[in-house]
């Protein structure tokens, strides 16, 4: 009935770049840093501060607010995952290096993993694959983000539902030059029209795509073998970087739901004495191992719950 009623008011933020590695109170000196963010998630950061400085406008300076960051997580990441191989100086002077996003996601799924295993996630190596129409995959050491997918920007990684994931710089030359497009045109259609969407022609929703496939269309076919393919290609370069694995996570919005294409992902985990239980393959919207018991490697769905997170650390931030 009152905006008193409100003790607190977190807000998700797309990219603290490197000056946060945590959630924290907000205040002015915090905004400013909010803003000099905004080129690194110019179509992000803007609504973020935006509806920061609505609920300030609203509820005045006696109602705490907290930001919670989505690259906060990854900032423990050493120098070999985020750098990029160009010259320092770009990463000196103006922040040029990966940072990586879905952080809050990553950090629920991996913590509930462990919880569900019963162990202290201080010892487990796991894989989070956040699977939706943004995604993104994340390697998790001892509770600690170690590697992930995407970049400086959330458009490279995997093919996503309208992104188109890892890319060829020289593409993007040969494009521009041949057809006389912008930069900013260039950059539209790899965000909004590339991904499954581009491949398949028919959706970024992987839903229209199985039932496309069902009815015979390769190219719908196509996109979706694509995703299945990089999703673990990249799992298995993480288990690599950990130098084993304990358990791999599906999570988000394909993770939780597609059962084929979690069933399709899991195909390439052979090697890793990976076995998959049809049955609790099929289930959705719960907390559930879909590996069989003699798994050598456990597999997860999780579905996530970034607003607890935000809540949580909310709470804690704010007393």
């Amino acid at each position: 009935t009152s905006m008193k009623e409100i003790d607190a008011v977190g807000h998700r933020v797309v990219h603290g770049g490197e000056k946060f590695a945590c959630s924290v109170k907000i205040d002015d000196a915090v905004m400013t840093a909010l803003e000099e963010c905004t080129p690194f998630a110019p179509l992000h950061n803007p609504a973020n501060i935006t509806g920061i400085n609505a609920c300030r406008a609203v509820m005045g300076d006696d109602v705490p607010m907290v930001a919670v960051f989505d690259t906060a997580f990854h900032q423990t990441m050493p120098g070999k995952a985020y750098m990029y191989a160009i010259p320092y100086e770009y990463y000196q002077n103006d922040g040029i290096r990966r940072y990586g996003f879905h952080g809050t996601s990553h950090r629920y799924v991996s913590a509930r993993c462990a919880e569900l295993m019963g162990k202290p996630i201080e010892e487990l190596k796991l894989i989070s694959c956040h699977m939706g129409n943004g995604s993104s995959i994340c390697a998790i050491d001892g509770g600690k983000c170690v590697d992930t997918s995407m970049g400086f920007t959330p458009l490279v990684g995997l093919p996503m539902g309208t992104r188109c994931g890892d890319l060829d710089a020289g593409v993007i030359q040969f494009i521009m030059n041949k057809y006389g497009i912008s930069i900013d045109e260039m950059l539209n259609i790899l965000n909004k029209k590339s991904g499954v969407l581009g491949v398949s022609g028919v959706s970024s929703d992987f839903r229209d795509l199985d039932s496309a496939a069902a009815d015979g269309n390769d190219r719908a076919q196509l996109a979706l073998d694509m995703f299945h393919y990089w999703v673990a290609k990249v799992v298995g370069s993480y288990v690599a970087a950990m130098n084993g694995v304990d358990a791999i996570i599906f999570t988000a919005g394909v993770g939780e739901n597609s059962k084929s294409s979690r069933a399709a992902i899991a195909e390439y985990f052979g090697y890793l004495g990976v076995k998959i239980d049809e049955a609790a393959n099929s289930k959705r919207g719960e907390d559930i191992m879909i590996s069989t018991p003699d798994s050598k490697v456990k597999v997860f769905v999780i579905p996530t719950n970034e607003e607890l997170v935000i809540a949580r650390d909310t709470k804690a931030i704010c007393g």
